[in-house]
């Protein structure tokens, strides 16, 4: 098979915990949080072009200038003087607004994938660098390892929690990365944890109370999630998620949500799908 012919994955991401912990002199919030993958994912096919142009399916409600699988595209493109093309295909099946990195992943997926079609050879470091440029959360899917990270989310350090079986609902709102953390009740200062902190049980987000304050629909998720585990807010989207030793027992509590309440169960994933399916691909490549 041709790489051309297989839709790559641009997995979801947990934060399994988030801090804030300060704020830097340019506005930028200072975080503790805890990155794992998900094996749900957008799904992107990437077609070669040699006319230099970049297209892309339209997402609805985002302008192709905020599209972050274009601008990953055109950013790869002038970093690597490349005159390729691609057409981007994408089959969007994370909520957006949901605090799950669709648009990061969606950009780190571009930049990876597309490295090997135009036979950049970028090396992962460069290509995280890249990513940054474009959000946060790029980097870590880019390296497509779960890790404790620090700073404004790009400090990385690899390491391996455990792997149960989640439950993750997307209540029916967007909510705004940006209209939280300039939200004057946001916590600004929660006192630094160690990774040995997290593993021992600390993995609050000091986000949630605040976006389950702003939105309803997250806190009747958060507290529906309850009689059966304990539901946490990833990031500072919508979705909140509970773990559950199994995926028996994941779907029982899937079986029983509201009508009017989405979700899915999914597996807590140490390395990237993407990556995986990377290692795994055995065809061809096109040529230049």
């Amino acid at each position: 098979m041709k790489a051309s012919d297989i839709f790559w994955p641009a997995p979801a991401k947990l934060n399994l915990m988030l801090r804030v912990i300060g704020r830097r002199a340019d506005g930028y919030h200072l975080l503790q949080t805890v990155f794992q993958f998900l094996a749900e994912a957008d799904l992107i096919r990437f077609q070669h072009r040699r006319d230099g142009d970049i297209r892309c399916t339209s997402l609805p409600g985002v302008r192709d200038d905020d599209n972050l699988a274009i601008l990953a595209a055109r950013l790869l493109q002038q970093y690597g003087k490349c005159n390729q093309g691609a057409d981007i295909e994408i089959r969007k099946k994370l909520p957006m607004g949901g605090g799950l990195g669709g648009g990061s992943s969606n950009a780190a997926t571009t930049l990876v994938v597309l490295n090997k079609l135009w036979k950049l050879n970028l090396d992962e470091a460069e290509l995280a660098r890249l990513g940054l440029q474009l959000g946060a959360d790029v980097p870590v899917f880019i390296h497509g390892k779960a890790a404790w990270a620090e700073g404004v989310g790009e400090k990385l350090h690899f390491f391996t929690p455990p792997e149960p079986w989640y439950l993750v609902l997307s209540p029916a709102c967007h909510v705004s990365t940006a209209e939280i953390f300039c939200d004057s009740q946001l916590t600004r200062d929660a006192k630094a944890i160690t990774i040995r902190d997290f593993s021992a049980g600390q993995r609050a987000n000091t986000c949630q109370t605040l976006v389950a304050n702003r939105h309803p629909e997250v806190g009747r998720a958060l507290s529906w999630l309850s009689q059966f585990a304990e539901g946490r807010l990833t990031g500072t989207g919508a979705c909140v998620f509970a773990e559950f030793p199994s995926q028996q027992q994941a779907e029982q509590a899937l079986n029983e949500i509201p009508a009017d309440m989405k979700g899915f169960v999914s597996p807590g994933l140490n390395r990237s799908p993407l990556h995986t399916k990377l290692e795994r691909f055995t065809g061809a490549w096109p040529s230049g």
